[in-house]
């Protein structure tokens, strides 16, 4: 059974799951669902169009589903997307999608420290760490096991690959790969990310591997296909590598720089 507050606003057309705690003073509207085992704390807002997953824990201020500052929204039915078991810290707002039938999507066992801003049609994976103040603009991809240290911007459209690191206070505007650590105004990358990769028992050799095909895409002077070209060649084949391949063959916004 759930435990609601009397002086919360709980719209009755609002799906709301099983053990749920919904703390005094939260607004929640009518297009709303919210699954088993959530917490929701003081003065959160989770307007029409959230879906949120099992086991989220939504700190005071925050608001799930905010209106897309987009000025191409028209008040098109779109949605966020939250998957299960994420924490999401005081003052984080997230934006739901700009055109009908759109979602921004959060992963599950995400962790959106305070003041975090996920704009309209981004897409989050799993295992992700956004700190304080960090502004993610519309339509970013962000994949697993992200590192994103504090006040750090992206810029709207790019993507930011698997156990990646961004360090504080960095802005940018093109793709940052998988595994690697980048940083500074501008930004540069600054290394694979062997921490994040151990952790995740990435074998040393790959780790090496990855190390290897970044020296042929940051410190060369060839173009980034040539590059791609030169690890597909040079780097012995796997699932690592080819993550960065496909990456790099995808990339729209280009990448960051050498």
């Amino acid at each position: 059974m759930s435990s609601i507050s009397d002086k919360a606003v709980v719209s009755p057309k609002a799906k709301i799951g099983n053990n749920v705690t919904i703390f005094p003073f939260v607004y929640v509207e009518d297009y709303v669902e919210i699954g088993d085992d959530c917490v929701i704390f003081p003065f959160v807002s989770i307007l029409n169009g959230s879906k949120i997953g099992r086991g989220n824990k939504i700190h005071q201020g925050s608001v799930i589903g905010a209106l897309p500052q987009d000025f191409s929204f028209r008040g098109e039915r779109s949605e966020v997307i939250i998957g299960e078991c994420n924490i999401i810290r005081e003052n984080v707002i997230i934006n739901r999608a700009t055109h009908e039938g759109g979602k921004t999507v959060i992963g599950k066992s995400n962790m959106l420290m305070e003041g975090v801003h996920v704009s309209h049609d981004t897409k989050i994976g799993n295992y992700n760490v956004l700190g304080y103040g960090t502004k993610i603009a519309g339509d970013c991809e962000i994949g697993n096991g992200v590192i994103f240290s504090s006040s750090v911007i992206e810029n709207a459209g790019t993507r930011v690959g698997d156990l990646a690191m961004l360090q504080a206070g960095t802005r940018f505007s093109k793709d940052v790969p998988p595994y690697a650590i980048a940083g500074g105004n501008p930004i540069e990358y600054g290394g694979s990310n062997n921490t994040m990769m151990e952790t995740w028992k990435i074998d040393e050799k790959v780790r090496k591997h990855v190390a290897n095909a970044y020296r042929l895409l940051f410190h060369s002077k060839n173009s980034v296909y040539d590059c791609m070209l030169q690890i597909k060649d040079q780097v012995p084949d796997g699932e690592q590598i080819r993550n960065i391949v496909k990456f790099l063959q995808e990339t729209k916004a280009g990448i960051i720089s050498k």
